[in-house]
């Protein structure tokens, strides 16, 4: 199954969204997989999308929902040029959820496992808005306006939302199971809890407790996954953080560590520095020169 792996950045591009043309594309898509859910709504041709072992023909309107880790392929069915539009996403990393309700990895987990459909027709799509969705993430990913990413996840939850609808209508119940799954964390959720507790002082060691696995399996797993080490990934995602609050508020630079997980301030300063080449208070001045 490894030859088959297709190559994701899910730590620095967690979403991808974009149209794609069999006629400017490499086509066909032969077999493979990846750590992300994607999703692919047909707007020319038709297509046929194999997913496992079951084939599904796609035209214009139609869904298909591929699983995180799901072998699958995409052709022409006749010849003729397809256009499609993709949604590629960790869902693990796609933390909103209700009060009431388990987490939505936790939902579509237990939805594979129960062999819920994976295909919707034009009629579904069309209740979903599944087009305007599409469309509007392809759009805010072209020109990444401020807030854009959010303005994605929000479509993209609304889309999962009304998936789950459909999977409802046609029997699918959101069970004990499902709440079940919300505590459980793999190598491939474990993001999840580190985002979750960052401006905290978590250890890698507690990390891998709560994946249970070593230490030194831990590492080795996380870094054939997500191309870094742990440690690496948790300190990018603290100057990241840093970087978001020097943009967008005038928190000062105690707070900013704090908030971040930082040791004390100090060293975020020389992490900062280490990483950009200029001090976290000439990142501001340069932010706010540009707004």
């Amino acid at each position: 199954m490894n030859c088959l792996f297709e190559e994701s950045d899910l730590l620095n591009n967690p979403i991808e969204c974009f149209n794609f043309s069999s006629e400017s594309e490499y086509f066909p898509v032969r077999p493979h997989w990846h750590y992300f859910m994607e999703m692919i709504f047909m707007t020319e041709g038709t297509a046929e999308m194999r997913e496992g072992n079951n084939v599904h023909l796609l035209s214009k309107g139609c869904m298909i929902l591929f699983h995180p880790k799901a072998v699958h392929s995409i052709y022409s069915a006749d010849g003729s040029p397809v256009r499609y539009m993709v949604l590629k996403f960790d869902i693990n990393r796609m933390n909103g959820t209700s009060t009431y309700s388990p987490k939505l990895r936790s939902i579509f987990r237990c939805a594979e496992k129960k062999d819920m459909n994976v295909f919707f027709n034009a009629d579904e799509t069309g209740k979903m808005g599944a087009s305007e969705i599409f469309s509007k993430c392809i759009s805010e990913m072209d020109t990444q306006k401020y807030g854009y990413d959010l303005v994605i996840r929000s479509e993209l939850y609304k889309l999962m939302v009304e998936i789950i609808r459909c999977w409802q209508e046609q029997g699918f119940r959101v069970d004990s199971e499902a709440y079940a799954e919300d505590s459980r964390y793999d190598i491939y959720s474990i993001t999840e809890y580190i985002d979750a507790n960052m401006s905290s002082n978590i250890k890698v060691t507690d990390i891998a407790d709560i994946c249970g696995m070593s230490y030194s399996y831990f590492a080795k797993k996380f870094l054939s996954v997500y191309g870094k080490t742990c440690k690496e990934y948790m300190e990018d995602m603290r100057i990241y953080k840093v970087e978001e609050f020097l943009a967008f508020t005038d928190f000062d630079l105690t707070y900013i560590s704090q908030e971040t997980g930082f040791s004390d301030c100090s060293h975020m300063i020389k992490s900062f520095k280490a990483r950009h080449g200029i001090t976290p208070k000439q990142f501001r001045k340069m932010k706010q020169n540009k707004s």
